[in-house]
């Protein structure tokens, strides 16, 4: 009788970062079709979120349940200083019991948001060590990567893309971080983001997405897209707790008031000419931005999405005329639902993304937000709603295939021979 192959999956998923577990929902997807066979389990940072909504034996990715807590008294200081010692014998234990990892997307190689070298770029060190160490092929599929200028971090990120044995990014300014790190990155490849492999909402006005596995569905079989008629609609404004990147620590509050106050300014003046307003969040500390423009703007037209997945925001984006967003997966969502969308761009990939969909011309900087700038390009993004919807369909067409062909490579890069997984269970069984 043939083992089961084990799967592990492992990330900073079912803690709140809408992103991070729809890259997760993406891979799940690609493995129930593909490898239906196969045994899944997660190491992660809510593990019992990820149990409850995906249905697969979690695993807490840290022993001290306080690692992303500031610790300033001693107790605290000491119990994540013995976690930092638990976590490699707990990390080695797990990757030891599976033939391959999957690392699914997310920015695991970036640090485009405040990050500290010893929090997951250790623990993504520990997980690509031992796989090397125990002959457990880790996969990094679809992650970021960008320039890190922590010395201590840039050091642990390469080491850990070097130790992978599988590599693929999301933008091809992510292959070129790692090699300026030193990484030989001749064989890696770039794929669209994972998030786009989950299926479009029923509720989208586009034609159908088509379907990453499964019958390859060509253009112009789902019709042609149309803008929305009669009266302007609602728009959704997607926000972030944003206060800089990892080099932005000495003006993280400048940058989080400049922000806000544009976007809530941004935000009046839609109200002011009647427009609805839906505030869609990414991450659960994002709430925060949201109770503030409410407070300030105080209007029946503004509300907040109770949105708690990344279908569940497609869902808010495709019922929208268009969608002004920050956090990338917030983009990755309007952007996949076909809807005109307009990026408050804080890192490269946000750039390279709406890029890659055909809509560069419509960035603007989130850390400087212009509210009268930011509503001229809003107006000249409507202005072309109906040609850019039909850009959109090409470009998710053209993602969807190289979808599969993602999925196709990683199948053979990854997945062991039978020999291989029964060897593996008689070198285990006592």
């Amino acid at each position: 009788m043939k083992a089961p192959v084990r799967v592990g999956v492992f990330g900073l998923l079912g803690s709140g970062n809408l992103g991070n577990d729809g890259s997760l929902e993406a891979v799940l997807g690609y493995l129930r079709a593909e490898h239906p066979q196969a045994s899944v389990d997660a190491l992660c940072g809510g593990p019992e979120v990820v149990t409850a909504r995906y249905g697969i034996p979690a695993t807490r990715l840290h022993w001290y349940r306080g690692e992303y807590r500031t610790a300033s008294r001693a107790g605290a200081i000491a119990g994540k200083g013995l976690g930092k010692l638990v976590d490699v014998v707990r990390t080695a234990a797990w990757v030891r019991r599976h033939d391959v990892v999957i690392v699914p997307g997310m920015g695991v190689l970036e640090a485009t948001l405040p990050l500290r070298p010893w929090g997951f770029p250790y623990s993504l060190f520990l997980l690509c060590a031992s796989g090397r160490l125990f002959g457990t092929r880790v996969a990094l599929v679809g992650v970021g990567a960008g320039p890190i200028g922590n010395r201590l971090t840039r050091g642990l990120v390469r080491r850990s893309a070097r130790l992978a044995a599988y590599r693929s990014y999301r933008d091809a300014q992510s292959r070129d971080a790692l090699r300026e790190m030193g990484v030989d990155t001749a064989r890696d490849e770039v794929y669209p983001d994972l998030a786009f492999a989950l299926p479009t909402p029923p509720s989208s006005e586009l034609p159908d997405s088509p379907p990453v596995f499964g019958r390859e569905v060509l253009p112009g079989q789902g019709g042609t897209p149309v803008a929305p008629s009669g009266p302007p609609g609602p728009v959704c404004v997607g926000v972030m707790d944003f206060h800089g990147g990892d080099d932005d620590r000495s003006r993280a509050e400048e940058i989080h008031r400049r922000y806000l106050d544009g976007t809530t300014r941004f935000v009046r003046a839609l109200v002011e000419d009647g427009r609805p307003v839906r505030l869609l969040t990414g991450d659960e500390c994002d709430r925060s931005v949201v109770a503030a423009i409410l407070e300030a703007v105080d209007s029946p037209l503004v509300t907040a999405s109770e949105a708690t997945s990344l279908p569940d925001l497609m869902k808010e984006t495709a019922a929208a005329d268009t969608v002004v967003a920050t956090r990338y997966h917030n983009l990755v969502c309007a952007l996949k639902a076909g809807t005109p969308t307009l990026a408050l761009s804080y890192a490269a990939k946000s750039d390279a993304l709406m890029d890659r969909m055909g809509l560069a011309a419509y960035c603007h900087p989130a850390r400087e937000v212009d509210a009268d700038r930011l509503l001229e390009q809003f107006r000249a993004l409507e202005k072309r709603s109906t040609e850019l919807r039909r850009t959109l369909a090409e470009r998710n067409l053209v993602a969807a295939r190289q979808l599969r062909e993602q999925f196709t490579a990683l199948t053979a890069a990854l997945f062991p021979t039978t020999d291989h997984a029964q060897a593996r269970t008689r070198q285990e069984t006592p």
